[in-house]
C-alpha cells in the first residue's frame, strides 16, 4: 500500500478517535493530543516538509469537526510538524522512536504548539493567557508525553533488521 494512502487512513482513524473516544481519558479537563503524536511521528519518519504538510491537513480536518476557530488547529498542527521536522535524522529514526528522546520531542513540540494555540485562542477574551497556558497547555503536553510512552515501548521492542 502506498505510504500516503496508509498515512491518510491512519490520520482519519486518529481524528475520529481524538474527537470521539479520547475524551474518556479526561483528567480534570485535560486530554492527550494523539494527533500531535502522529504528526510528530510523521515528521520524524519523513522530514520537516512532510510533517508540516500532514500537520496542516490533519489540523484542517480537525477544524472541520470541532466548533473552535477555523484554522487554529491547522496552524497549531502545522507548527507541530514543522518543529518536529528539526529532529529528523533518517539514520537515527528508529532509535529515536524507541527511546526517551521521542517523549522529550513530543513534550517540547506539543508545549510550543499549545502555547501558540492559546495565545490566539485567548486573544480578545477574558481568559488569562498565562492561566490557560499553564493549566491546559503545559498539562496537556505532560499528559501527551506520558501517553507517548506506549508507542515508545512498542518501538523499543521491535527487532531491528
Amino acid at each position: 500500500m502506498n505510504r500516503h494512502v496508509k498515512y491518510t487512513l491512519i490520520s482519519l482513524a486518529l481524528i475520529i478517535l481524538q474527537t470521539t473516544l479520547v475524551h474518556l481519558l479526561n483528567l480534570e479537563g485535560i486530554i492527550p493530543d494523539i494527533l500531535a503524536v502522529w504528526v510528530i511521528y510523521v515528521a520524524l519518519m519523513n522530514g520537516q516538509f512532510e510533517g508540516t504538510l500532514w500537520g496542516f491537513g490533519i489540523g484542517l480536518v480537525l477544524d472541520m469537526t470541532t466548533p473552535d476557530f477555523i484554522g487554529l488547529s491547522a496552524l497549531a498542527k502545522t507548527i507541530c510538524g514543522f518543529l518536529a521536522g528539526y529532529f529528523f535524522n533518517e539514520n537515527k529514526t528508529k532509535m529515536v522512536l524507541g527511546s526517551y528522546r521521542f517523549v522529550l520531542i513530543v513534550f517540547f513540540v506539543t508545549l510550543i504548539q499549545n502555547i501558540i494555540y492559546f495565545v490566539i485562542f485567548t486573544r480578545g477574551s477574558e481568559i488569562n493567557l498565562m492561566h490557560a497556558v499553564l493549566q491546559f497547555g503545559l498539562t496537556t503536553a505532560i499528559y501527551t508525553s506520558i501517553i507517548t510512552l506506549f508507542p515508545v515501548f512498542i518501538f523499543s521492542r521491535k527487532p531491528s533488521l
